[in-house]
């Protein structure tokens, strides 16, 4: 689960992710720093929860900048990998830039993540970088995964987010096939989500459903899509973590824990999907109260 799903404080949204069998979680880091009694409270909270961390959202505007915006970026990052280490986070997740003064030169936007990678690296921690739809220069996961590529280093993996990937294919913009061309062991992190209408056809209508009107896996009209998406990278040997990364403005206005059990439901449908058998593990059998 992703806490920006749920409504409420940190604690009652990992009591509801606990409450729901689930085993791990997705931090904003909106989540730490706007605790109500302060950002040690909000560490305590996480350790005490039991839930392992397996990524903090995220890094935005980051890549291609260059002078004062490219030493303040840095920093920046520099301040969420140490949130990631504090929380015992296993990945930060970077999107692709949407800024106006970001090149759009491949290489240095390889340069920029290399950079963010060797940062991340003493530190044990992972980065994945997000093509987001409506990104500046890089919407489609086929060229983040060729930026990884020149970036070249062990750490630094392409995110995938299932919204983005089904936004794009649903304009004819993306080959949904060339997912199988990424290897298992360079795909950082899945994210997954659906939509309830067949396409969304401008920049806008993709941020106004991204940010907004997502649901679940299994509660979408692109099952089919998805369940293809799950089998394909099951089979390029990825064996890292799932998250459900769902911006709902229902879910929102909902108990965490009626929004968790619809989660629950939807790990339960993804897990049918794959042809291992092996997700359910990662969701607990017992009901915690």
């Amino acid at each position: 689960m992703d806490t920006i799903t749920l409504a409420g404080s940190l604690e009652s949204k990992l009591d509801a992710n606990v409450a729901a069998g689930f085993t791990q979680i997705t931090l904003w880091a909106k989540d730490m720093v706007g605790h109500p009694d302060g950002y040690e409270a909000a560490l305590n909270e996480v350790r005490l929860s039991g839930l392992r961390v397996n990524a903090v959202q995220v890094m935005r505007d980051y890549e291609g900048l260059s002078g004062p915006l490219h030493r303040y970026k840095i920093e920046t990052v520099k301040t969420m990998l140490r949130l990631c280490e504090a929380v015992g986070a296993e990945r930060l997740l970077i999107c692709s830039s949407t800024s106006a003064h970001a090149s759009g030169d491949i290489d240095h936007i390889a340069a920029d993540l290399r950079k963010v990678a060797m940062l991340a690296t003493p530190l044990g921690i992972r980065v994945g970088f997000e093509a987001l739809s409506w990104g500046r220069h890089v919407s489609d996961f086929e060229l983040s995964w060729e930026i990884v590529q020149r970036a070249d280093r062990d750490n630094l993996g392409v995110c995938i987010d299932s919204f983005h990937v089904l936004a794009n294919c649903s304009l004819n913009s993306t080959d949904f096939d060339a997912l199988a061309t990424i290897p298992g062991e360079r795909i950082a992190f899945v994210q997954l989500s659906d939509f309830l209408w067949s396409a969304v056809r401008t920049p806008e209508e993709r941020i106004e459903t991204a940010r907004h009107l997502r649901v679940f896996p299994g509660e979408g009209v692109h099952s089919a899509e998805l369940s293809r998406m799950i089998r394909m990278i099951d089979r390029s040997g990825y064996r890292g973590d799932w998250s459900f990364e769902v911006f709902n403005d229902d879910y929102v206005q909902m108990p965490c824990e009626a929004v968790a059990l619809r989660a629950r439901d939807a790990a339960m449908w993804v897990a049918a999907q794959s042809e291992r058998r092996s997700l359910p593990r990662t969701i607990s059998r017992s009901t915690h109260h």
